[in-house]
């Protein structure tokens, strides 16, 4: 008797010592896979103007792009040190979650559903609501007027919840068709096989880039949801979750501290705001807590700028999209985002 509860005693011993090691270990993996390999892989979005989609001169751009870039500035110092891999709902969070991706900087809404899966949202990086397109001679003017309508949108999406609810709330009919991708969905539009496109108001945007006739299609002034959208990382990685939310953290805190690409520099020479000191790791050891050199932020500053730059190069007044930030301005100008502090 005394032997068997030995043997029992040193089996869930070993069992005990195999768990914490592999789920102890496994909370930093990604941060020193990524430290020893040597480049950041990114999920991203596969065509999505403004966000990520290939220039004239074959290299993929965006607003998400720029993220990876921020991210790989923080943890190796070098922006450069990327890999993108484009992916849809239906292989993003399978990729990450099986560890063949780092992170998704995609344009995926953070709900319950997928946050209590196996995924982890580090934060809200842009806020989007969920519009219609029409073309302008449907006579379409207002969602009511989609009463019957045959609607696309892309499959598993929220779009597709948020649709099938809202009508029924609101007592419309209608057919919805999905399709695989936004993308797809929208060629679908296009192509007349549907009245109505759904997706995100800013996603609808930017694939308006791509009508050849835009100001013959309206995007409906009303908003059936909000869609906080951010970038995710699988579950059980906290130090990797940290790092990267505290490097976007860093791009919102740099913007409201007024420290740019252009003049980061200076700051961290002679800036007298102790914020902007801790920002730049003048003072303080705030890199060590992350893991991270202790001028993370300042490489990531000095390698995409702060958070506002960043939107406006990609889809600020300037650009192609022309769009305002609304509620992606800062929260002391009328937005909503902010960083927690910095100390």
């Amino acid at each position: 008797m005394k032997k068997d509860l030995k043997a029992n005693l040193i089996m869930v011993l070993c069992f005990t010592f195999i768990f914490f090691s592999f789920s102890g270990s496994g909370l930093a993996d990604v941060l020193d896979d990524v430290k020893s390999r040597g480049f950041v892989h990114c999920g991203v979005p596969p065509g999505f103007p403004g966000f990520s989609s290939v220039n004239n001169e074959g290299v993929r751009v965006g607003f998400d792009i720029d993220h990876c870039r921020a991210i790989a500035a923080g943890v190796l110092g070098d922006p450069t040190k990327i890999k993108l891999t484009p992916v849809g709902l239906r292989d993003g969070f399978p990729s990450l979650r099986a560890g063949s991706l780092d992170v998704l900087t995609h344009r995926f809404t953070w709900t319950l559903r997928r946050d209590a899966g196996s995924v982890d949202w580090v934060r809200v990086m842009t806020y989007d609501g969920q519009g219609f397109i029409v073309r302008k001679d449907s006579g379409v003017k207002k969602l009511a007027d989609l009463d019957g309508a045959t609607i696309c949108t892309s499959q598993g999406s929220t779009m597709e919840i948020n649709t099938t609810d809202y009508f029924r709330k609101n007592n419309l009919k209608l057919e919805l068709i999905t399709y695989k991708s936004v993308p797809e969905a929208f060629s679908a539009y296009i192509a007349k096989r549907c009245d109505a496109m759904t997706a995100g108001a800013l996603g609808l945007v930017a694939n308006s880039q791509k009508l050849a006739d835009p100001e013959n299609h309206i995007i409906l002034p009303e908003r059936i949801s909000m869609e906080p959208i951010g970038p995710l990382v699988a579950q059980g990685q906290s130090a990797w979750g940290d790092a990267v939310r505290w490097i976007l953290n860093a791009l919102i805190a740099a913007e409201e501290l007024g420290v740019t690409q252009a003049n980061v520099d200076e700051q961290r020479k002679s800036s007298n705001n102790p914020q902007v000191k801790r920002l730049l790791g003048v003072t303080g050891d705030l890199g060590k807590t992350l893991g991270l050199s202790n001028d993370w932020a300042y490489n990531v500053i000095k390698a995409v700028g702060n958070y506002g730059e960043i939107f406006d190069r990609h889809l600020g007044p300037n650009t192609r999209l022309k769009l305002d930030r609304g509620l992606n301005a800062l929260w002391n100008n009328g937005g909503l985002l902010m960083s927690p502090p910095i100390r």
